[in-house]
């Protein structure tokens, strides 16, 4: 841990202060405030760091976490009339559940399952977060707030009258004093309701329906009616300096740059601007309430959304170790990840932070800084932790309206684009009524229409029974065998391969490729490439077998290919089949990566294809 130390300071400082606004602005997006966010983010980087498999993960409040998380939060305090404080309790109590599960996803091995989700439900899946994110925080970047207009508020006044009659009555029901043909109880307590009760339980049903995506729709006329100049002005300022100050430079994270100009702004001119709540100063205290106020009754209506909070994080966090895979050429341990996950989502839970997950742009900051073990992760929560003992007082004056912002960018930065621009170039393989469509494609969009506007979990379930059926559909009709994709040590010679010349045995190697390339083998086939050692100048693929990839297959052979390239190893394709070669001919692999010289029927045109090459370079 200690073999890098330098390094994994500046990394972890580095990602340290790329997460600062990020976990405020999602702190304040969940509804728990900004000090929520900031514990998430300390106690989840140190533990999940120090607990889990990615050496270079930092781990912290996520887009997709806080989507989930905000609509938790938002239906717990619905049932609280309103209050925050007596929701608390339960809310944390889901949260740490949730961290207690994802413990046990590890411990029982769960993790290497993850692999098997498809690209489409993970593109639509991603960029419905986006599109939550982006809806959601137009709100306040207009400086409107629900519960604040007079006139909406006052819509449902009838309503909140009835919901406090129906409450006064099952509590009588509850303590056994209601009688039907005596109402005097009732009366003399629906006497008790004030105007203030009234406007209080009004103002909670207004937030309810302003919130999520289409809550927000439905009041965007009514933001449009009421802005707030300056908010927006703020918000936009904001949105101008994170994407204009990466064209200067991105060794400085453009966020807290956006961050500490507008805020400087904001408060140096003593603007009348909106704040984000006070964020207590000292350490952060356990909150007791969660073991003090625990009720097994109350939690048991909240069991599947912790569920749904730990599988979200798991896949989450797996799909950022494997982009540190990628970058770091190291390999994660999965069930270890989850269970250093769950141990950082638990703690975090009992301080009161919200959940998160492995933090991809974090990461990727961390490595390109020089981390390389678990203490720059470790480093990135504790340097949070002292930003909050020295400038909590400081960072309470940031604008809100500047989070807001730093969310808007971040929803536009999480969306899929790689998934969304492939739409037009997929081929249209089934039909549905007088339209052929693509299954890759209907699988994206009913992720992502599924998601933005009704459950997160339920669409990727959905997602992911569409995709297995069209996948089992698939495979049925091409009669295939089942995949067979083996590393280059365990190949064995096919029977026109005994000849080859052992001459060139040594600089070019083959590779088999048996059955369908889909989603369930693009890990293994992945390896392909660091398999190959730095010496081979050739690697002849023979895919005479594979008789079809779907479109995890297709980006894991582009990236096989392009990391080749890199190592200016050239690849020969061997007896290619019509399906494979009509998906990479619609998105450029042919001819741009593989030309059409570089394309043979047989291994034997292909071999003596190669001889003829050797012997024009002597």
């Amino acid at each position: 841990m200690f073999k890098n130390i330098k390094g994994d300071l500046f990394g972890g400082i580095t990602a340290g202060i790329v997460a600062l606004p990020l976990a405020l602005a999602f702190g304040v997006s969940s509804g728990l405030g900004p000090s929520a966010g900031l514990y998430g983010a300390i106690f989840l980087s140190f533990f999940a760091a120090l607990f889990g498999g990615t050496n270079t993960q930092i781990s912290g409040p996520t887009a997709p976490m806080t989507a989930v998380s905000m609509v938790v939060i938002a239906g717990i305090i619905a049932t609280n009339d309103g209050d925050i404080s007596k929701a608390l309790p339960a809310i944390l109590t889901v949260f740490l559940l949730a961290g207690l599960m994802q413990i046990g996803l590890g411990a029982l091995g769960i993790g290497k399952y993850i692999r098997y989700i498809p690209y489409p439900v993970v593109s639509g899946f991603m960029t419905a977060i986006g599109v939550i994110i982006l809806i959601t925080q137009i709100l306040p970047s207009l400086g409107y707030y629900p519960k604040e207009d007079v006139n909406f508020v006052n819509q449902f006044k009838p309503h909140a009258q009835e919901v406090i009659l129906e409450n006064i009555l099952k509590k009588e029901a509850g303590e056994g004093i209601l009688v039907l043909e005596d109402f005097k109880e009732t009366i003399i307590r629906a006497e008790k309701i004030t105007q203030s009760d009234i406007l209080k339980e009004s103002e909670t049903l207004a937030s309810k329906e302003a919130s999520g995506v289409l809550g927000a729709i439905k009041v965007l006329p009514n933001a449009l009616r009421n802005i707030n100049i300056l908010e927006l002005l703020l918000a936009l300022g904001t949105i101008i300096i994170i994407y204009g100050f990466k064209r200067i430079t991105t060794k400085v994270p453009s966020t807290l740059v956006a961050l500490l100009v507008m805020s400087g702004v904001a408060v140096g001119f003593g603007l009348d601007y909106r704040a984000i709540e006070t964020i207590p100063g000292g350490f952060p205290i356990p909150n007791l309430s969660l073991f003090t106020e625990f009720s097994l009754g109350s939690l048991t209506p909240y069991f599947f959304t912790a569920l749904t909070l730990a599988l979200l994080g798991a896949i989450d966090s797996l799909l950022t170790s494997v982009v540190a895979d990628n970058m770091t050429k190291t390999k994660h341990k999965p069930n270890k990840e989850l269970i250093g996950q769950g141990i950082g989502n638990s703690i975090a839970a009992v301080f009161g932070g919200i959940p998160g997950a492995g933090a991809t742009i974090r990461t990727v900051v961390n490595i390109n800084s020089g981390g390389k073990t678990k203490l720059s992760g470790m480093v990135a929560g504790i340097m949070l932790l002292i930003i909050l003992l020295g400038l909590g007082p400081i960072a309470s004056k940031i604008p809100a309206a500047v989070l807001a912002g730093i969310l808007i960018t971040v929803g536009i930065g999480v969306m899929d684009y790689k998934g969304l621009k492939a739409i037009p170039s997929l081929p249209r393989d089934i039909k549905v009524g007088p339209f052929k469509l693509s299954s890759e494609v209907l699988i994206m969009l009913v992720v992502l229409l599924l998601s933005t506007f009704w459950n997160l979990v339920y669409a990727v379930g959905i997602g992911l029974i569409i995709a297995s059926l069209m996948f089992m559909k698939k495979i049925g009709d091409l009669a295939a065998e089942r995949s067979d994709v083996k590393s280059l040590k365990k190949e064995k010679n096919w029977e026109d391969e005994t000849g080859f010349p052992e001459e060139l045995k040594q600089s070019v190697f083959i590779k088999h490729i048996k059955g369908p390339l889909f989603f369930g083998t693009t890990s293994d086939f992945h390896s392909l490439a660091q398999q190959i050692p730095e010496n081979a100048s050739s690697v002849i693929i023979r895919l005479g077998r594979m008789q079809y990839m779907d479109q995890s297959g297709l980006y894991a052979m582009e990236d096989v290919l392009q990391e080749l390239r890199n190592k200016n190893i050239q690849v020969l394709f061997v007896n290619l089949l019509q399906q494979p070669k009509y998906m990479m001919e619609r998105i450029g692999i042919i001819p741009e990566l593989i030309t059409k010289e570089h394309i043979f029927k047989s291994f034997s045109d292909c071999t003596n294809w190669i001889k003829e090459q050797q012997q024009s370079k002597k």
